[in-house]
């Protein structure tokens, strides 16, 4: 076990978040008056049921943060799902290896051709993902994806299963800049329940996976757990323990949060799913104490969220949304079908285009790059 990790399970077993009080919470609203930078303690503060009273006042300074590091702007981008072949089986993913759903795995043509189609809806950034098949989907085919995409996309985002830190390194030299790996629940006895075979079994390798990323020359790493799989308050405040720590060994790094929460899925439906439920309110709360506690961090919002929420907390807190999403493998181009069934429901299937609008709408600013090429 390394040191990191022994240090955010050691730190996330102790958060009792039932022992906060209002004075604690009035404390932590007190340093935020003043402008002081907050601890893992007033982190943990925000996310407890005591915080949970006081989400207008949170969310006054964590807008105002949000503009402070973001401005105006809220950056746009869209999945692409690749490959759907998994050999896991985690419960809640449409992707488990023993669902009897379409699998596939696009071309290399068929690639350039949905990039084709999403960059002419203006987008200049794309994730791309496969499920986890290291037969499937090997590092050569993912390289040869990324190495494609640099011809349209401004920056490239990677949601694959985790890597060596050699294999990392090769992906960046073809041009990827982001890796997302979510660690699903920080829980360890939980996550072996909904991980009962496959390579993402391994609960340690997993967890290591953006360091290996970091030091193999990526710009950014993300962070998020599945909310609702175990006690979200406590996975919560260990997926802000997570990338506070590693943030302060890796000062120059980019750090991201996704705030999933649970979906139906192949044959479940979320009540069949879900361990604790995580409403909107709640969500909102994890969104706050993410933003408050790492206020450079980006946080993106997902397409699990229907689109009022999404539209309001845009700006507030999150400073990225998805546009254009489809989570089957390929489905972008109209003129070649989908090759495999999606991982999950979506409840917002907006286009770019109204996602565009609906930015505008609220006073905000679209941004499709953030990056310069030189």
């Amino acid at each position: 076990m390394s040191e990191l990790m022994q240090n955010v399970l050691a730190k996330s077993g102790e958060y009792n978040y039932k022992s906060y009080t209002e004075n604690h919470v009035r404390t932590v609203l007190s340093k935020l008056a003043k402008f002081e930078k907050l601890n893992l303690f007033d982190f943990g503060v925000i996310l407890s049921p005591a915080g949970g009273a006081f989400l207008e006042n949170f969310a006054h300074y964590a807008k105002t943060e949000t503009r402070r590091y973001f401005g105006n702007s809220v950056s746009l981008y869209t999945p692409l799902y690749i490959s759907n072949y998994c050999d896991n089986s985690c419960s809640y993913c449409g992707f488990n290896c023993k669902n009897e759903i379409n699998r596939g795995k696009l071309t290399l043509n068929e690639i350039e051709t949905e990039f084709k189609t999403i960059v002419a809806t203006g987008l200049e950034e794309i994730l791309l993902l496969t499920g986890e098949s290291r037969k499937k989907s090997d590092v050569g085919y993912i390289g040869e994806a990324v190495t494609l995409a640099k011809k349209y996309f401004k920056t490239i985002g990677l949601e694959v299963y985790p890597l060596e830190v050699d294999e990392y390194a090769h992906l960046h030299k073809c041009g990827a800049d982001f890796v997302s790996i979510y660690q699903e629940t920080y829980d360890k006895q939980t996550y072996a329940i909904h991980h009962p075979e496959g390579p993402k079994s391994d609960f340690d390798y997993r967890f290591c996976g953006q360091e290996r990323a970091i030091k193999a020359g990526m710009r950014g790493v993300s962070f998020g757990a599945l909310l609702g799989l175990w006690d979200f308050r406590k996975d919560a405040f260990a997926t802000g323990v997570h990338a506070f720590l590693l943030a302060r060994e890796h000062p120059h790094i980019e750090l991201s949060f996704s705030v999933p929460r649970i979906r139906a899925a192949h044959l479940k439906s979320e009540s069949e799913l879900i361990q604790e439920p995580v409403g909107e309110r709640e969500l909102l709360q994890v969104m706050l104490a993410l933003r408050l506690l790492l206020p450079y961090a980006s946080i993106n919002i997902s397409t699990r969220e229907r689109s009022k929420f999404r539209d309001n907390v845009i700006g507030l807190v999150a400073n990225k949304i998805s546009a254009g999403v489809k989570v089957t493998v390929g489905g972008h181009n109209e003129s070649q079908s989908q090759k495999g069934d999606g991982q999950f429901a979506l409840s917002d299937e907006r286009s770019v285009e109204q996602i565009h609008v609906a930015i505008i709408d609220k006073g905000l600013q679209p941004v499709y790059t953030d990056y310069v090429l030189v």
